[in-house]
């Protein structure tokens, strides 16, 4: 309760000063509804918001996984070869900066406008790339000098190195990296279904243009509830997932 409570009591309050202050100040609904209204809006569109928040959700984990295994094979093939390392940094640091509004139209001509799931499914991965590839790299450069000499000393080669030596000192910087990918990878489903703007992916993204364009502004604060609520559920799960892996990191 010491670490629900503070937080909760905050919540209420702001909560209360808005509701408080919208009524007393006769704020448009357009403008600014009410949390009251906000809360009449999810109710009323929950099946719609809870439909759409599974595209999205469904969106940015499929980019996680595929996102992991491009980052892992990549971080492992820099670990093996100082050649590749010095060729890739660059290109991922151009990645990790390119902004995913800016490359949507592209990325969905590629794809097919016919097909824009694909192209939401890659911009996602691209922005939950660097992060885990990041941590990734770090953590294989971890490992204990001492015992890497050893593992010389007997004969271990490259690969033998990196699998049994480097990738178990990565475990904690990985399960860091996916926990800071699987929130970008939420956020990029989100700026990609913006970007694409097509009603064929009905995502949180899409519920709130079609919201904001009948200026519908309590179901468009009722998606972004939905959204955050999602957010908070996914990082609760990676956290969770992060204390039992280290755990047995810790253990082995």
């Amino acid at each position: 309760m010491s670490r629900i409570a503070p937080p909760l009591i905050l919540v209420i309050l702001l909560l209360a000063g808005w509701e408080i202050a919208c009524r007393a100040m006769h704020v448009p609904a357009y403008f600014l509804p009410a949390p009251s209204a906000v809360a009449v809006a999810l109710k009323d569109n929950f099946p719609v918001l809870l439909k759409a928040s599974a595209t999205t959700l469904s969106t940015a984990v499929i980019a996680l996984v595929v996102a992991s295994v491009i980052a892992q094979a990549v971080a492992i093939a820099t670990a093996l070869s100082p050649l590749i390392d010095r060729a890739i940094r660059p290109l991922a640091s151009v990645v990790q900066v390119t902004p995913v509004v800016a490359i949507a139209p592209l990325l969905l001509i590629w794809a097919g406008l016919d097909h824009p799931e694909r192209a939401l499914v890659a911009l996602a991965v691209l922005v939950a790339f660097f992060p885990i590839f990041s941590g990734a790299a770090a953590g294989l450069r971890s490992a204990d000098p001492d015992l890497e000499r050893l593992f010389a000393l007997y004969g271990a080669g490259r690969w033998q190195t990196v699998l049994r030596l480097r990738l178990p000192s990565a475990v904690p910087f990985l399960l860091e990296g996916h926990k800071v990918g699987a929130g970008l990878a939420l956020i990029g489903a989100v700026v990609a279904e913006f970007g694409a703007g097509s009603g064929k992916v009905q995502g949180l993204a899409w519920q709130m243009l079609d919201a904001g364009n009948k200026l519908q502004t309590a179901r468009m604060i009722a998606a972004l509830v939905v959204l955050g609520a999602m957010g908070v559920a996914l990082h609760a799960l990676l956290e969770a997932a992060e204390r039992v892996g280290l755990k047995w990191w810790r253990g082995r």
